[in-house]
C-alpha cells in the first residue's frame, strides 16, 4: 500500500496505545509557559501617586470626582491649589498613597497588586484595566489588594488605580503601562528573505558545514520593528551529505539543542518554522551538518505584541483532494498551474479569517517541481512551500493569507502533474482569542532513546503514542506547535496528529482509547527517510495529543516543543 492510498484513510485498524509517561512532558510545558509568558510588567513607586481633594459634592457621594464642577476663578486659582494642598497635608490621611505593580502570567493576563498607605479609614478602590473594564473592592486602612485580569487582545493597555477616602475628601491615583506578553499573527505575502544560491539576504555561497546563515527579519520585506516572532518557510537543498537544520534568534540566545528539519543527500527538503525574533531583528539558520548547504527562507507572516489576528486550531478536516475531486477539480493539477477553493465558510471555518494554517500534500508528481500556496485574490509569488522530486509524497505546514472572499490557490511550479492534498488544521482571525507564546524548544520524546518518561521501543506499526502536554497550571490553550521528525522507516506510510477524546489514564491503569483512526496526514514517508513537519496540534479538552504511526512498519517519532497558542 502506497504512502499515496494511507494518506487517503484506508487504514482504519484500531490502534494500541504506546503510552510515555506524560508527567516529564506537562511538568516541562508549565515551566515553559510560566518562563514564556513571564515579562518585566510595570511597578509604580508609592512616592510617584497623585492626590487630589475632592469637592464636597464628591465627599458627599461616592468619591468619584464631579466632573461638572465648576473650575475656580482665575485670579483665585493659584490661593485655591495651595489652599487644597494644606488641606491634603494637614488632614486626617495626609499619608494616603498606593504602590501599584503588574506582572503577567499567561498570554493576555495580569496579576495585579495594589499596596495601600493609609490611616484606618473606609477605602473604596477602583481598578481601571485599560480596556473598558474595571473591578471595584473596599479596602480599610494600610491595605494589600490582589487581583487578576484577562485582556481579550493582544497590546498595551493603561492601567490605573483609584483609591477613594471618602471621610476625608482625598483620592490617591497611580498606575502604569502593562504590556500582554502574548504576540498576535499578522499574514504576510509570501516573500523571499533568503536565498543562499543567489545572494538574497546573504552572501552568495553554501553554509558550512556547522556554520549558519543570519536572516534579517525585522525592518524587511515591510516587516516591522519589534517583531516578536516570525514564520518562516526554510528549505534546504544542494546536499551532499546528512544533516539538520536548527532556527532560533541567534545574538544573545544559546542555539537549542533541537531541529527544524532534516535531510540526506541530493533531497531539498522545506518545512514551516515559528522562531522568535532577536533584538538585533535577525534569526540565524544553523547547518548541523558536516557538508555545506543552500538554504532558502520565505517569510509568510510574522507576530507582534499588538493587536491583530489570533488562533483558533480545529481538528485537522481535509478541504482538498485531487484524486477525489473534493474542493477541486478531480485529477492532478495541471504543469504551472493553479487552483482556486474556499476556505471560509466551510466545515466551521468563519467569513473574515485573515490567515489559515494548512498541511499541504503532493502526491504522484510526474516530474520535479514546488508548491506554492497563498492568496485567492493575489498573484503567484516567487516563493515555495514545498519541493518534489517524481513519485515522491511530500509533505508541508503551511500558513496562507486568505482573500475577503475566503479563497486560497495552489500553484504547481512543475511542468509536470500532480496531485494535491490540503488539510486545514486552524485560521487566523480577529475574533480568534489566542495569542503565540514562544518558548525555548525543548524536546518532550525520541523513541530511539530511553528518556523524556519514553520506557523505550519503537513507534510500532499502526499503533499510536499519547502524550499529556497541558498541566492543570495551565489555562487557556489552545494549540501546541510542535515539530514531528520521523526516521528510521522501514517502509511508507504516514503521521496523523490529533487530540485525544480522553484523559490520560491513571497510573497503572489501562490505556485511554484513543478514538477514531484520522484520515488526515501531518507527514509522509517512504522507505529510509527522516521527514520533519511543523504542526500546530490542538490538545483537544484533556490537554492530550495523539500521534499515530499510519505505516505498516516500525519508524521512529521525535518531538520538539516550540510554542504555545494560548486564550488567557
Amino acid at each position: 500500500m502506497t504512502a499515496a492510498l494511507v494518506a487517503a484513510g484506508l487504514g482504519i485498524i484500531p490502534g494500541t496505545a504506546q503510552a510515555a509517561d506524560p508527567v516529564p512532558v506537562a511538568a516541562g510545558v508549565a515551566e515553559a509557559i510560566a518562563a514564556a509568558s513571564t515579562s518585566e510588567g510595570f511597578h509604580s513607586p508609592a512616592g510617584r501617586t497623585i492626590r487630589t481633594a475632592l469637592p464636597p459634592a464628591a465627599a458627599e457621594g461616592n468619591g468619584t470626582a464631579n466632573a461638572k464642577t465648576a473650575a475656580p476663578q482665575s485670579a483665585q486659582a493659584a490661593q485655591t491649589v495651595q489652599s487644597e494642598q494644606a488641606a491634603l497635608d494637614a488632614g486626617a490621611n495626609p499619608a494616603l498613597a498606593v504602590d501599584v505593580s503588574g506582572t503577567s502570567y499567561t498570554a493576555h493576563g495580569i496579576d495585579l497588586t495594589a499596596l495601600i498607605t493609609s490611616a484606618d479609614f473606609a477605602l473604596d478602590v477602583v481598578i481601571d484595566w485599560g480596556d473598558g473594564k474595571t473591578d471595584t473592592v473596599t479596602a480599610q486602612g494600610n491595605a494589600e489588594v490582589r487581583r487578576s485580569h484577562t485582556y481579550d487582545k493582544s497590546g498595551e493597555y493603561q492601567v490605573k488605580v483609584t483609591v477613594t477616602d471618602t471621610a476625608n475628601a482625598v483620592q490617591a491615583v497611580n498606575g502604569g503601562a502593562f504590556l500582554t506578553p502574548g504576540s498576535d499573527f499578522t499574514p504576510h505575502t509570501p516573500t523571499r528573505l533568503l536565498d543562499t544560491r543567489n545572494g538574497t539576504g546573504a552572501p552568495t555561497g553554501k553554509v558550512a558545514g556547522q556554520g549558519s546563515a543570519r536572516v534579517k527579519v525585522a525592518g524587511n520585506a515591510s516587516v516591522p520593528a519589534g517583531v516578536t516572532a516570525v514564520a518562516l518557510n526554510v528549505t534546504v537543498t544542494e546536499t551532499v551529505d546528512s544533516g539538520y537544520v536548527t532556527a532560533w534568534p541567534g545574538a544573545g540566545y544559546d542555539r537549542p539543542g533541537t531541529s527544524n528539519l532534516n535531510y540526506t543527500p541530493g533531497r531539498s527538503v522545506p518545512n514551516l518554522v515559528i522562531v522568535p525574533v532577536g533584538e538585533d531583528g535577525y534569526v540565524e539558520l544553523y547547518n548541523g551538518g558536516p557538508q555545506p548547504v543552500d538554504l532558502i527562507a520565505d517569510v509568510t507572516g510574522y507576530f507582534t505584541r499588538a493587536s491583530a489576528a489570533g488562533y483558533t486550531s480545529m481538528t485537522p478536516a481535509r478541504f482538498v483532494d485531487t484524486r477525489d475531486g473534493v474542493g477541486a477539480t478531480k485529477g492532478r493539477l495541471a504543469a504551472r498551474s493553479a487552483f482556486t477553493t474556499r476556505i471560509g465558510g466551510l466545515q466551521g471555518v468563519p467569513q473574515g479569517i485573515s490567515a489559515v494554517a494548512l498541511n499541504v500534500t503532493v502526491t504522484e508528481p510526474a516530474g520535479p517541481g514546488h508548491l506554492t500556496a497563498y492568496s485567492g485574490s493575489g498573484p503567484v509569488p516567487t516563493a515555495s512551500n514545498l519541493n518534489f522530486v517524481p513519485g515522491q509524497t511530500v509533505a508541508n505546514a503551511v500558513i496562507v493569507p486568505v482573500a475577503a472572499d475566503g479563497t486560497i490557490k495552489v500553484f504547481n511550479g512543475s511542468w509536470m502533474p500532480a496531485h494535491v492534498v490540503v488539510d486545514v488544521v486552524g485560521y487566523y482571525s480577529n475574533d480568534s482569542k489566542a495569542a503565540f507564546l514562544p518558548f525555548t524548544p525543548f524536546r518532550t520524546l525520541d523513541t530511539r532513546e530511553e528518556a523524556y518518561g519514553w520506557p523505550g521501543g519503537r513507534f510500532r506499526a499502526r499503533e499510536f503514542i499519547t502524550q499529556g502536554f497541558t498541566p492543570e497550571a495551565a489555562t487557556g490553550v489552545e494549540a501546541y506547535v510542535l515539530n514531528t521528525t520521523v526516521t528510521g522507516t522501514g517502509g511508507t506510510g504516514f503521521l496523523s496528529v490529533a487530540p485525544s477524546p480522553s484523559a490520560l489514564p491513571v497510573e497503572g491503569g489501562p490505556a485511554a482509547p484513543a478514538g477514531p483512526r484520522p484520515g488526515s496526514s501531518t507527514l509522509n514517508w517512504t522507505a529510509g527517510d527522516t521527514v520533519p513537519n511543523l504542526v500546530q496540534a490542538s490538545d483537544g479538552e484533556h490537554g492530550v495529543i495523539t500521534f499515530w504511526n499510519q505505516g505498516h512498519e516500525d519508524a521512529d517519532l521525535v518531538l520538539d516543543v516550540f510554542g504555545v497558542y494560548q486564550s488567557k
